[in-house]
């Protein structure tokens, strides 16, 4: 079950980076509001595995990015600091980013749904990672499907078999073959 977020006062990214260590817990800030989740599923870290997997064969012979994945924190501003599941940045100068000043605009932030984590991935950080100008993948390993999200749209696209993707940087579109990612993840449908 999830953890409520605290709302007893307002966070900032430094205290939630101030924190002990807490294996069994991800601690996140949204706008100020502390996010708080367990530590994820075999299942869950079996899918961001295989997806990231999936897009660093597309990004890197195309030259276009580097794929990263949790623990890792990205602090959009003073009062957020969030650490999604797996997230592509462009290259620096040729080459995989090496410290946080090098990883530049996201291209993509990626969300595998667990039952503790659906609302926050959902509700709080789809509407931070949209206005952070940041395109967005909520991963549903129930439904097996991606919803994506693009700045400025109002509604998501519903993927079950394929995302044609071309973030900046690409020369064409990256093909993602959803179908084949869930079923080698969860077996036949």
């Amino acid at each position: 079950m999830a953890m409520p977020a605290i709302v007893d006062r307002r966070w900032t990214a430094a205290d939630v980076l101030a924190l002990p260590d807490d294996p069994a817990h991800r601690h996140e800030c949204v706008d100020g509001a502390l996010l708080v989740s367990p530590t994820p599923r075999l299942v869950h870290q079996g899918a961001v595995t295989a997806l990231a997997v999936l897009l660093d064969g597309l990004v890197r012979p195309a030259g276009i990015g580097a794929v990263f994945v949790a623990p890792s924190a990205w602090v959009l501003d003073p009062h957020t600091l969030v650490q999604p599941d797996l997230y592509v940045v462009p290259l620096h100068d040729g080459r995989r980013p090496r410290t946080d000043e090098e990883r530049g605009h996201p291209l993509l932030f990626v969300e595998v749904l667990s039952p503790s984590t659906a609302r926050f991935d959902r509700v709080i950080k789809r509407e931070r990672y949209l206005r952070a100008g940041v395109e967005y993948w909520i991963v549903d390993l129930d439904a097996r499907v991606v919803e994506r999200w693009v700045p400025q749209e109002e509604r998501p696209s519903l993927h079950t078999e394929t995302i044609q993707w071309q973030p900046m940087g690409a020369d064409a579109s990256l093909h993602v073959a959803l179908d084949t990612f869930f079923a080698d993840l969860l077996g036949p449908a």
